[in-house]
């Protein structure tokens, strides 16, 4: 990701990592979990061995998707704050590609979230469902058709993500959109891109989900739980560049939020052109005299100098440096104004895997703040929008009097 922290920085896909030698790029009481599809909370309504569609799913187009009934393990309904009263601190943890390389880490942190009782947003790269032998279906605006900077995965690569992101909705997770080819330079760049060619990446992006099993041939698999053209209702663009251009596209489309802005701070979001404006952060740095943004590789940019496979005696403490800004951006807004709290990952293994410990790390001391009782809640973007669409703008407009790290100054009850 570009960054306005001291160094910039530039995220990388799953599969790009892996073509530049890397090896990748509390919640809401829930309701009563109940699976429109039948069987238990979060079940799989197909059958064990991926058969035919349970009566209850409605296939979409060519049976890619399927409509299975309102998606379980979901927080209960939201409610008006009341003035005066403490708002919850919510956390968003999200995920830029979220395609499966044989890491293991997407199952990894899907068992975490589960666990710990978290809602995350997994930003789907349309392109990793693609498979590479069916690249010229794609026709970047302004690249080569077939172009991706993020390469393409395997086959089986493909497969894997597909049941990475079927549970992830059964589990109660987003699945947004990272769009398709992660174009951060040159004329080709996202940054360049008109509001209609958005619309022709976002078009292609939801085709490649709505339609793998065409453009695969896999009709064994079982289709995505869900309807895309209504699951899908905000995303983060590479680099996070863009975004000026991709919002009215946005707002057309009917998505509610946007997180591809850098360098945010911790305070309580506005709405950009209609949409909710949820940026990536500047968080406490520890040992550091500047602030780093809240993403996994803006802390591997500012330590390594972009190296994925710096020298191994320093993984040690660039971990715990990596968690103690985690943990210190938590603390800040949990502490004072309660923003929300934002961090953006890639399923990656950079430096020894040392930011992947760090998130999980960092989501485990958050969760147990949760459990002491205290109203902090780990959901998805999708989520937390729902909570702030329901608020009265009267109250929202006296949190955002707070600034980065500061409390009210007589107590909640006379803010």
């Amino acid at each position: 990701m570009r960054t306005l922290t001291r160094r910039g920085a530039l995220g990388l896909g799953v599969a790009g990592a892996a073509a530049a030698g890397l090896a990748g790029c509390g919640a809401l009481k829930p309701s009563d979990g109940s699976n429109p599809s039948g069987g238990s909370a979060g079940s799989d309504p197909r059958p064990a061995d991926g058969g035919a569609a349970k009566p209850a799913d409605r296939p979409i187009g060519d049976g890619s998707t399927s409509y299975t009934g309102k998606q379980p393990k979901q927080p209960a309904k939201p409610v008006p704050l009341e003035p005066g009263q403490t708002p919850p601190q919510f956390v968003v943890f999200s995920w830029d590609g979220a395609g499966e390389v044989g890491n293991g880490l997407f199952p990894r942190f899907l068992d975490l979230a589960e666990e710990l009782g978290a809602h995350m947003t997994f930003f789907l790269s349309g392109l990793y469902l693609l498979p590479e032998s069916k690249k010229r279906l794609y026709d970047p605006p302004n690249n080569l058709r077939g172009a991706s900077d993020i390469g393409y995965l395997t086959d089986a690569h493909i497969k894997d993500t597909l049941k990475g992101v079927r549970r992830a909705w059964l589990d109660g997770h987003e699945i947004g959109t990272h769009f398709n080819g992660h174009f951060c330079a040159g004329s080709g760049s996202v940054g360049n891109w008109t509001p209609q060619q958005w619309r022709s990446e976002i078009d292609q992006a939801k085709s490649f989900v709505k339609e793998w099993r065409t453009n695969s041939g896999w009709t064994e698999l079982p289709s995505l739980p869900f309807d895309y053209d209504k699951e899908l209702v905000g995303g983060r663009t590479p680099c996070l560049l863009g975004q000026e251009n991709l919002l009215p596209t946005a707002r057309d489309l009917g998505w509610r939020y946007d997180a591809s802005s850098p360098g945010g701070r911790q305070v309580w979001p506005t709405k950009k052109q209609g949409i909710w404006d949820l940026p990536l952060q500047q968080i406490p740095f520890p040992g550091r005299s500047f602030e780093v943004l809240s993403m996994d590789y803006n802390m591997l940019a500012n330590q390594s100098v972009n190296s994925t496979n710096a020298p191994a005696h320093n993984y040690p403490g660039w971990r715990e440096q990596s968690t103690q800004a985690y943990i210190s951006g938590f603390k800040r807004a949990y502490e004072t104004n309660r923003a929300p709290f934002f961090v953006g990952n890639h399923f990656e293994q950079w430096n020894g895997g040392i930011y992947m410990d760090a998130v999980e790390e960092a989501l485990q001391h958050i969760a147990r703040e949760k459990e002491k009782g205290e109203d902090v809640r780990l959901v998805s973007f999708r989520q937390f929008v729902d909570w702030l669409d329901v608020q009265s703008p009267d109250v929202l407009d006296k949190l955002r009097t707070l600034d980065v790290g500061q409390a009210p100054a007589n107590g909640w009850k006379k803010l």
